[in-house]
Formats: C-alpha cells, sequence, structure tokens
C-alpha cells in the first residue's frame, strides 16, 4: 500500500541525560502496538548492554510506528539521536532528517545544558519543536514554573505544553496527538532526481554496510544503481526498507520516509554519515548541505597488557571501526609499553565506550595513556607541525612556540553555585565571556577554556562543587599560542614516554610533583635507590626516592674492631653503585594504570 506523503511524520528526541528521552520512546512504541507487549523492554531502541547500564544512547537507531486515529493511519518515524556533547555531528545528520523535534524537559529539573545545546541544533535545522513537561508525578515537580521557563525560551504557550509522566504513560496520548496536528509533513517532489541523506550506518557481516537515510526526493528500489556524493562510490541496491523492530523489506522507498538501504558494500570508508545518496543513472546537481568530516577531539594510545594480543587489537579496532566510524587509529611504539596504537576519538565519553567495547566485545585487555589533544607546533623557519603526541614534540630548540585548542564552553548552574564556577574556570586557564540568567533561579556561564584543561577532572570538581545541580555543554573553537613545554618523567635518568605530557609551564611543577609522589609508592623497592624526576627539557623541577632494600651485612660480626665493620658497608655500597648502572627499573602494571588513569569522565549525556 503506498503511503500518502501527508500522512508521513518524521521527528527526533532531544533531551538532557536523564529526563526520560528513552521511557518516552518506550511508551510510544507501546501505544502504538509497533511491538508486541510481550517483547517489550525497558529502554527498547538501546540495544548495546553499555546504553541499557549507564542509561545514555550511544548509537541513533530509527523505528516506524503506526498511529491511528480517526482521521486516518499516519506513520511515525522516529530518530532516536545520542545525547551527549561527543556525539553533536550525529545528532545534526538525525535532526536533518526530521521536521520536527520533541523537547523532553524533567519538571523537577528544568532546563539543563544538553537541553539547549540539541534545542540550538533543532532550530539550526529548521525543525517544529513541540516542548514536553516529563516526571510530572515526582514529589519534587514544579511543573507550573518548568512550563513558564521552557515557554518564555522557545515561545511556546506554556498552558498548551503536554505534562506527562513517561514511566506510568500518564497524557502520553497527547504527545502522539500534538506529534500529527504541529510537525509538518515532509514537503518532496517524487518525479525527481533522487536524493537521500545518510544519517547512519551499522555494518552487518554478513549483508554489508546497511545505510540508515531519509529519502528528500524522488524514490530508491532494488535494482537502482546508486553513487555517494561525497566518495563517489556506486553500488547496485539489493533490498530497501523501513524499520519496525527488525527490518522491514519493501518494493520502493519514496520522498519524505525514512528507512534503509543494502547495497552489498563492504568497504566502510566508502560510506559517511551525512552524504548524499544519488541515482547513478540520473544524478541531483548538489549533494545536501552539512556534511563534514568527522575529526577526532583526543588522542590516546592503546596498547595490549599482553604483548602477544597485538594481532587481537589491531582486528578488533578493525572491526569497531565498522560499527563507530568516528574512531581513528594509526600503529605506535613506547618504549616502556611496547607495540600499540595512537587512535583518535570524538571526547572522553566516546574513548571511555571504546574502552569498554573492546574489552566486553573483543576480550581485549588494553592500557590507555593519558589523553592528550592535538597540537600545533611552529617551527623556527616558520612550518606548522601536527602532534598529538608528546613523543613527537621536537627539541625545544628546533620550534618557536606551541598552539592548544579551545573550546567554548556553557555551564548551567544554580546562582548560588556561581561564584566557585568561576573559580574553577579561572583555575582551568579559563577566560570568561558572558553570564546570563536564565530565570530567576539559574545562570549561563559562558567560558573558553583549554581543551587540555577540562578532558580530566574538570566534570567530576564541576558535579561536586555544585552538588550535583551544574551541567556542562561545550564546542570546539579555535588554536591560541601558549606557554607550553613537554614535560619528562625520568627512572634513574631515563625518561618513560608513556608518561610524558605537554603542560602549560605554570603546571607544570604541581603535576610533576603529583606524578613523582605516585610512583613512588607504586615502584616496587629495587636493591639500589631509584630516583624518581620530572624534568622539563635539562632541568628537573622535581623529584622522589625508591629507597633500596638493604640487605644488613653487619649481622655476622658481633664486636669487633670498627674498620672491618666499615670495610663491609664501603663493598656493600661499591656493589649497589655497580648494580644501578647495570639493573634497569621494571615499572608494574599498576603504576600505569594508576598514573594514566582518567577516573570517571563525566559519563551521561550531559
Amino acid at each position: 500500500m503506498k503511503v500518502k506523503q501527508k500522512h508521513i511524520r518524521n521527528f527526533s528526541i532531544i533531551a538532557h541525560i536523564d529526563h526520560g528521552k528513552s521511557t518516552l520512546a518506550d511508551r510510544m512504541i507501546e501505544l502504538t502496538k509497533t511491538v508486541a507487549s510481550n517483547e517489550m523492554t525497558n529502554q527498547l531502541l538501546d540495544d548495546m548492554d553499555l546504553e541499557r547500564e549507564r542509561g545514555i544512547t550511544i548509537k541513533a537507531h530509527a523505528i516506524r510506528m503506526v498511529y491511528t486515529r480517526p482521521d486516518g493511519e499516519y506513520i511515525l518515524n522516529m530518530i532516536d539521536t545520542p545525547g551527549h556533547v561527543d556525539f553533536t555531528y550525529e545528532v545534526s545528520r538525525s535532526l536533518a532528517a526530521c521536521e520536527g523535534a520533541i523537547l523532553v524537559v524533567d519538571a523537577s529539573q528544568g532546563i539543563e545544558a544538553q537541553t539547549l545545546s540539541n534545542l540550538y541544533l533543532a532550530i539550526e535545522n529548521n525543525l517544529e519543536v513541540i516542548p514536553v513537561l516529563n516526571k510530572v508525578d515526582l514529589p519534587g515537580a514544579d511543573p507550573d514554573y518548568v512550563a513558564k521557563q521552557v515557554g518564555d525560551l522557545i515561545g511556546y504557550d506554556p498552558e498548551k505544553i503536554p505534562r506527562i509522566s513517561a514511566k506510568t504513560g500518564m497524557n502520553v496520548e497527547q504527545v502522539l496527538d500534538k506529534i500529527v496536528d504541529e510537525i509538518p509533513a515532509p514537503e518532496a517532489e517524487e518525479p525527481a532526481p533522487l536524493q537521500a541523506l545518510i544519517f547512519d550506518s551499522v555494518y552487518d557481516s554478513y549483508r554489508g554496510v546497511i545505510n540508515y537515510i531519509r529519502i528528500v526526493q524522488g524514490s530508491i528500489r532494488a535494482g537502482m544503481k546508486i553513487r555517494m556524493m561525497k566518495t563517489g562510490a556506486e553500488y547496485m541496491v539489493t533490498e530497501v526498507g523501513t524499520f519496525s523492530m527488525r527490518r522491514d523489506p519493501r518494493a520502493e522507498l519514496t520522498a519524505g520516509m525514512v528507512g534503509y538501504v543494502l547495497a552489498n558494500v563492504k568497504t566502510i570508508s566508502d560510506v559517511k554519515i551525512g552524504d548524499t545518496i544519488t541515482d547513478t543513472a540520473n544524478p541531483v546537481d548538489e549533494p545536501l548541505p552539512g556534511y563534514k568530516d568527522i575529526l577526532p577531539m583526543i588522542y590516546s594510545g592503546i596498547y595490549p597488557v599482553d604483548p602477544e594480543d597485538y594481532k587481537n587489537l589491531r582486528e578488533a579496532l578493525e572491526k569497531l571501526k565498522l560499527n563507530d566510524s568516528a574512531i581513528s587509529w594509526e600503529p605506535e611504539t613506547s618504549d616502556a609499553l611496547g607495540f600499540g596504537f595512537r587512535s583518535g576519538f570524538l571526547g572522553l565519553l566516546h574513548m571511555e565506550i571504546v574502552q569498554e567495547r573492546l574489552d566486553r566485545e573483543f576480550n581485549v585487555n588494553i592500557i590507555t595513556t593519558a589523553p592528550n589533544v592535538e597540537y600545533h607546533v611552529y617551527m623556527s623557519d616558520g612550518t606548522m607541525v601536527k602532534i598529538e603526541s608528546p613523543s613527537k614534540l621536537p627539541d625545544a630548540s628546533r620550534y618557536d612556540h606551541i598552539e592548544e585548542p579551545y573550546v567554548k564552553a556553557q555551564i548551567f548552574t544554580p546562582k548560588e553555585f556561581v561564584g566557585v564556577m568561576m573559580k574553577l574556570c579561572e583555575e582551568k586557564r579559563g577566560e570568561f565571556k558572558d553570564m546570563e540568567y536564565l530565570d530567576e533561579q539559574k545562570v549561563i556561564l559562558k567560558y573558553e577554556l583549554p581543551l587540555a584543561e577540562i578532558m580530566f577532572d574538570f566534570y567530576d570538581r564541576l558535579k561536586s562543587l555544585s552538588r550535583g545541580y551544574a551541567g556542562l555543554d561545550y564546542a570546539p573553537s579555535e588554536y591560541r599560542k601558549n606557554n607550553l613545554i613537554k614535560l619528562d618523567i625520568l627512572l634513574n635518568g631515563d625518561p618513560v614516554d608513556a608518561f610524558s605530557v605537554i603542560i602549560h609551564r605554570d603546571k607544570a611543577t604541581t603535576y610533576a610533583a603529583d606524578i613523582c609522589s605516585r610512583l613512588k609508592d607504586l615502584i616496587p623497592r629495587q636493591q639500589f635507590d631509584v630516583a624518581i624526576q620530572g624534568a622539563i627539557g635539562g632541568k628537573i623541577i622535581s623529584r622522589s626516592t625508591v629507597k633500596a632494600v638493604r640487605k644488613d651485612v653487619l649481622a655476622k660480626c658481633y664486636g669487633g674492631d670498627i674498620t672491618r665493620k666499615r670495610k663491609l658497608l664501603e663493598k656493600q655500597k661499591e656493589g649497589k653503585k655497580r648494580m644501578k648502572s647495570i639493573g634497569s627499573v621494571e615499572v608494574p602494571q599498576k603504576a600505569f594504570l594508576a598514573v594514566l588513569s582518567l577516573g570517571d569522565t563525566g559519563e551521561g549525556e550531559g
């Protein structure tokens, strides 16, 4: 049966972490009877164990629901998107496939960081935004206050905002009616050249790459030859269809529809999220706007705990890239850790997710080095070199200066925490830009911060200082010149490359003292003294010593001449000196893990 275009609604749900996005999706799927009640589970669209455990959405998902009203059947295509700042590009492509967005706001917490960030993305894509207040049945909910806050923000009548409980299903039907009444049907020409947006892709080991697409104009069917406009790759379509919970093959997909296309694509690099698919025989002139290459924001070395696992780690990364096109990697060698890979990630959450998946899905035990950002090093002859690892930094005499990446950060906080938030940003070398009151209680602080400074404990401290109420959102800004230096950690005079960092000169002494102190507790005592030093070039700025294990050579002397004892002690001293010159310090695994561990990176969709 041919779908009437005027009865199609394409929409997305956007929200801050834990405001009930996945729960609302579950209730909609239940109400439209898309899935049989005995197959229903919580977070139905989040099919990774990691997504369920953490309560976050990592990959975009799409589902087709049929909603029956007295005026007919409506096809509701819901594109569930990730909410975390690391995946902003994926969110923007998913929103580009829609005409509307449901903005879910927790009635007990109000507007938060990611709410606003995704709302601006939706407005940039000219989407019709429908606000919804969730969790109105909680004791701490204040729906009237939050409705006014949301209404003022987007110019929506607070009285008309649906007040729901996604957990119990209360008033969720109102949301479905709002989708039909307020979100426009797709406008598209059918007898026109094919133009389809790839908003996501996954890899199936039997069928190749499965492209999730939104048909902007024209139609697509099995047997057509298609072209990916950015990569130029051409393939024959073998199957098209829509999504229920499983793939549902159809004869063709027409303008305005959301679905999938299979074309025996085995080369993952031929497919780019945000690319445009067209008909090879009758192509469109221009690809759809908004495509960009996904560039890593942070880099880290990944090494197998067991050197024999190197081949397994390589295979695991290759398979992971098929499902996560944002990860990039290349082989590298470390004197301390052996053979491994220098990998690029979208952010700290993305890096943590990749580590978890390598462990769970591929059973590879890994160590990761401290994350770094990409620095621009300006050499003495005027050329610029990009480096993402401290070990690649040229000698200080060969370069003029280093530039580091900055981000534009927005911190959402209750007004009583403004002072401590500003102090935290100043500690992290932040530059104050603006302060905006959302209402009498909530403030947005706008700062420009070095990306390297917000990578470690920034999110943790933000949450602890604000008792969990503050939120963070950030976007890449520009590169700036700063007084950056390379700090090496030496063990008995030999640098350990895995501990090297590029750091601001003002922070180097504190950081070096901290690392030296931690290593002193973790490196086992040897037969000789082990000097642990922090060094900038040839200058030592911090030191601690692991004292030698000392054998009591005087035990056999009971009385007698003092010269006999002195002779034995001198002999021991000479032996220690000789041992130190030929002995090497074994750094245990736990020392690397302790020094390189990030702690909690502020997981979650905000």
